[in-house]
């Protein structure tokens, strides 16, 4: 007999094993309970980082010649496509040196002066700083007002026969109220400091001073933008008495005005013109966490500034 027979504990020895057995396994799930977790935790924050813009930033380097592209889609302005995003494609375009040829591809009617200014500046600085390397803008469904001082900057710009150019002239855009508010009762107490604080305010009667002063104004923006145009097109204009009139045109009659140079794809331009059928895209990608705070940072501008202009110019 074994010795837990002889001793007669050998049912308490068993109950032990099985015990102990089963504490094991126990503790062995815990620890692929607790691994699994870990897992999914660091494949959801992954996801979350990714979905914020924190990680997958360009760092890899692309092998052999292409064309970089940078988009410009949608209104120019400060809290949807900025000057900044757009200057930090177009950098690293022509930084990166298998970069062949730059193409900005433009879909946009347009939108703040300050930034179409800043951009085109850019584009001038990075020809000037890289002359063996060409930037074409290339015209999806339309390209106009700031869109089109912006594009005025590139070596040639490239069109689809129905594409939309132009509107090269500059507004400032509004309501008046005031007849509204008599048929309500509501009346209007506006205090300021300085005559002029409540500059075209939409609540008050229209000033004929303040619009003079901002007709002006507007008139100084748009000498700005035609000589942006005349100094980017040189030559090849061939103007008329309504190309600075704010008129559009076909991409077909813009090429016959000058405006514009020839019909032609992104496609058709990285494989015909520059030689570089690679397309590389250096647009950069905003994460959600940026864009939230820009647009917050916006929404708390305006709140905190209520007398800001009614409307925008160059759009």
């Amino acid at each position: 007999m074994s010795e837990p027979e002889k001793t007669g504990n050998w049912e308490r020895e068993i109950l032990e094993k099985v015990a102990m057995s089963a504490v094991r396994e126990q503790r062995t799930a815990r620890h692929w309970n607790i691994f699994f977790k870990l897992m999914g935790f660091s494949f959801l924050f992954i996801l979350l980082f990714l979905a914020l813009g924190w990680i997958g930033d360009r760092g890899i380097p692309i092998p052999g010649k292409h064309t970089a592209v940078v988009d410009l889609n949608g209104p120019i302005s400060a809290d949807q496509t900025s000057a900044d995003q757009i200057i930090k494609g177009l950098d690293a375009a022509f930084e990166d040196n298998n970069t062949k040829g730059v193409i900005l591809r433009i879909n946009s009617p347009g939108g703040s002066p300050v930034q179409a200014g800043q951009i085109y500046d850019e584009i001038k600085r990075l020809r000037t700083k890289y002359p063996g390397i060409p930037l074409y803008a290339v015209v999806d469904d339309i390209c106009a007002s700031g869109a089109y001082y912006v594009a005025a900057a590139a070596d040639k710009i490239y069109v689809d026969k129905a594409s939309i150019v132009g509107s090269i002239g500059v507004l400032m855009d509004g309501f008046g109220f005031t007849g509204t508010m008599q048929k309500l009762g509501v009346e209007r107490r506006l205090l300021t400091a300085g005559e002029n604080k409540g500059f075209l305010d939409p609540f008050s009667p229209e000033n004929p001073q303040q619009v003079a002063y901002a007709k002006t104004m507007l008139e100084e923006i748009h000498q700005q933008f035609i000589k942006a145009v005349r100094d980017g097109r040189g030559n090849r204009l061939k103007e008329t008495p309504e190309m600075f009139s704010g008129l559009v045109w076909s991409g077909q009659k813009s090429i016959e005005l000058g405006l514009t140079d020839a019909i032609g794809s992104t496609d058709y331009v990285a494989r015909n013109i520059i030689k570089a059928k690679d397309i590389v895209d250096f647009t950069p990608q905003e994460g959600f966490a940026n864009r939230f705070a820009k647009r917050f940072g916006v929404a708390m501008g305006k709140s905190m500034n209520p007398l800001a202009w009614s409307g925008s110019v160059l759009r």
